[in-house]
């Protein structure tokens, strides 16, 4: 994606103050690299794109292009995929609760759900009583020890009367067709990730059974520039650290075995992250009780960055700059802690721009309605300029309230 002041002139005179840029090309060439890193070394391998990551349509609708899985957590996921073209059985559905009425109807439509807990094996039950001569699909969520310290609340436990019964009727009845265990566990740092794949393979040796499909779920860092890996206390790895410390696993266990189960995991950093930039435009520059604060149309909210400084480009676009010290760039909402940028140091000005990258995990979709509503997202990732979402208006906000 080329940026400059020219670029930034006219984006900024069509759309404003401030807005998003989505780079496209990007998240093609990191799905594909991805792909390719844990495809290397166990070949049947796919991605399931995480959509509560960053739901953009156009990222979800590359990855159903590009061959891979939607990974969506509730109805309105689900509806997201449908709308991209994703076919039933492309779509795996996690999450911890799901709507009866819609998981009833992606079922029979011949979707995958992944079994959460006793009272959705209940509830998948008691659609099977009622559609006996249908099939359906299903998977198991496990939960087992990976020593990260966290005890997840996502899946069964695998030691628990529970697991096995979601085991028995996902295996042993008629019409339900097993297709996977799958797992999710949230630190991102690689040394966990040998521990989940090994925790897999002693899951199916206890069991006896290989499923069609082994998804060991998202939890990767992906693609960022020093300045962000240095405010980090752990190594961010590359793709490739992380299919060695994974699928090496599955490649050996599988090396000398008839059957290989497509392996599968659902990053959404890992693939999102560098492929979003927030722009936004500083209005005013000012001095209080020593410290110098420079207020930007924007929000720490935007960018879903706290505690650390994001990477950040300014460019000249204002009046006169003057050099500054340790200058917190602070959003437009009234909340204190609203920094974009804690204590930069440089020339900056009133109407400059600032470009502030990696900003594609979770930024946009847990950017809530406070204070202001959204900006525009434009494509300028291939050679043209592509609006990819409005801006946001009062009616789009308070169409659902009663005035």
């Amino acid at each position: 994606m080329e940026i400059n002041k020219n670029i930034l002139g006219n984006l900024r005179k069509e759309y404003g103050d401030a807005f998003y840029l989505l780079d496209s090309a990007q998240f093609k060439k990191n799905f594909q690299e991805l792909k390719a890193a844990f495809g290397a070394i166990y070949p049947n391998f796919n991605i399931a794109y995480s959509y509560k990551t960053n739901y953009t349509p156009k990222f979800c609708r590359l990855v159903n292009e590009m061959g891979g899985y939607a990974e969506v957590v509730s109805e309105m996921e689900l509806e997201i995929a449908r709308r991209v073209g994703c076919k039933p059985e492309r779509i795996i559905w996690n999450g911890p609760i799901k709507n009866p009425t819609i998981v009833e109807e992606f079922l029979l439509e011949g979707g995958c759900i992944n079994i959460d807990s006793r009272e959705e094996l209940a509830m998948i039950k008691g659609i099977h009583e009622r559609h006996a001569d249908k099939r359906i699909t299903v998977g198991i969520r496990c939960n087992y020890e990976v020593n990260d310290g966290v005890v997840s609340r996502f899946g069964f436990d695998i030691d628990s009367e529970d697991f096995k019964e979601a085991v028995e009727f996902a295996t042993q009845t008629k019409n339900v067709h097993f297709i996977n265990f799958q797992c999710h566990f949230a630190k991102r740092q690689i040394e966990y990730w040998p521990a989940r794949a090994k925790g897999m393979i002693e899951l199916i040796d206890r069991l006896g059974i290989i499923p069609e499909r082994i998804d060991i779920g998202g939890g990767l860092f992906g693609k960022m520039a020093d300045s962000l890996k240095a405010q980090f206390s752990s190594v961010i790895p590359d793709y490739t650290a992380y299919a060695e410390a994974a699928a090496r696993v599955f490649a050996d266990y599988f090396a000398d075995k008839d059957v290989k189960p497509e392996l599968i995991i659902e990053p959404g950093s890992a693939v999102v992250g560098d492929c979003m930039k927030f722009v936004g435009t500083v209005k005013t520059i000012k001095i209080v009780r020593g410290k110098w604060i420079a207020s930007v149309m924007g929000s720490q909210k935007n960018i879903s960055m706290s505690g650390i400084n994001p990477p950040m480009e300014v460019f000249s676009m204002g009046g006169e700059q003057k050099e500054y010290k340790d200058l917190d760039m602070v959003g437009f909402t009234c909340i204190e802690g609203d920094v974009l940028y804690h204590n930069y140091t440089g020339k900056l000005a009133h109407e400059d721009v600032i470009v502030i990258s990696n900003c594609g995990s979770y930024s946009l979709v847990m950017k809530p309605p406070f204070i202001l509503p959204n900006f525009p997202m434009v494509d300028i990732s291939e050679g043209r300029t592509e609006l990819i979402k409005r801006g946001e208006t009062f009616d789009d906000l308070f169409r659902t309230f009663n005035f």
